[in-house]
């Protein structure tokens, strides 16, 4: 009995990073949007080559077994890595939602006070102005604690603790939005564009 081929696999939900025509990454969408853009011919997709296809010479090629890729009435089309847009040429600065993964993520899942890095079912967020004298829940009132010393500082500042921050709580820039975003599934195709991203901080 003949063995049949495996079936790509299907991801309408996986990322694709945007360019923008000066090759600059703009935002990271889902690849059902960005067949949309690609069909419509509002963007192209680029190669491990860097050579752009249309939605037709792109579905002409076929995928491999490890592919990500939707089906179609003329069959599996590989789910695009990289899309560059036609007719757009600005850079964003988009916001990113402030939360509790997404403070974890800034801090690089390490605690502000100790320096250490327990796991994250042992982070908490710290106010560093605590709540009960008026502190808010914001980018540069939030940092990364670990249990022993989310309990040491309690309702005291840092400095009353006889404890220190690492570093000062900031909103990330529009370049450390963009990395957060990709560390939920990054590909190797989307690094040669994030890695010419401006680091976190850096004036915009």
């Amino acid at each position: 009995m003949l063995a049949h081929p495996p079936t790509p696999r299907t991801g309408l939900d996986s990322p694709v990073l945007v360019l923008n025509r000066g090759y600059q990454p703009v935002r990271i969408t889902d690849a059902r949007d960005g067949f949309a853009m690609l069909y419509l011919g509002r963007a192209r997709v680029l190669d491990a080559s860097f050579e752009p296809h249309d939605f037709d010479a792109w579905a002409e090629r076929r995928p491999s077994p490890d592919d990500e890729a939707i089906g179609t009435a003329r069959g599996p089309i590989r789910v695009p890595r990289v899309l560059l847009l036609d007719a757009y040429n600005r850079v964003p600065r988009a916001p990113l939602r402030l939360s509790r993964r997404h403070v974890y993520l800034r801090d690089d899942f390490t605690c502000q006070y100790c320096a250490g890095r327990p796991g994250v079912k042992e982070l908490n967020l710290d106010h560093v102005l605590p709540r009960s004298r008026g502190g808010r829940s914001t980018w540069e009132n939030l940092v990364t604690s670990c249990r022993r010393c989310n309990l040491q500082k309690a309702w005291s500042l840092p400095e009353e603790a006889g404890m220190h921050l690492l570093k000062r709580p900031v909103r990330p820039s529009w370049s450390l939005a963009l990395t957060l975003a990709a560390q939920r599934r990054r590909f190797a195709e989307w690094e040669p564009f994030l890695a010419s991203v401006a680091p976190a901080g850096e004036a915009e």
